[in-house]
């Protein structure tokens, strides 16, 4: 039996490289992770370079394409502590929202 599917952003870390990922999904999001573990998306994919990422946030969203806007927000800001940010303080995710 397949778990809930969930629409939204999300952005793994890698303790190993000390890098985040960012992404959407409409499916499991602890599918999805695992997909990106286990090299699902092939040797080109960003997520190969370890196998052991981690959740570090998810922001829930109405559909996919919201979801998209997302995450082309947080991409455009090409700022680790953006995204630090993001978790530190969650109006920031809040203004998101409310942009989208």
């Amino acid at each position: 039996m397949s778990q809930q599917k969930e629409i939204g952003c999300y952005i793994l870390y890698s303790k190993k490289v000390n890098k985040y990922y960012i992404g959407v999904t409409q499916e499991n999001l602890s599918e999805r992770i695992d997909k990106h573990n286990n090299g699902f998306y092939g040797k080109k994919s960003y997520t190969i370079i370890d196998n052991n990422w981690t959740l570090y946030l998810f922001i829930p969203a109405a559909n996919h394409q919201q979801a998209l806007a997302i995450e082309r927000k947080i991409k455009s800001m090409k700022s680790r502590k953006y995204i630090e940010n993001l978790k530190k303080y969650p109006e920031m995710i809040e203004k998101i929202m409310k942009s989208k």
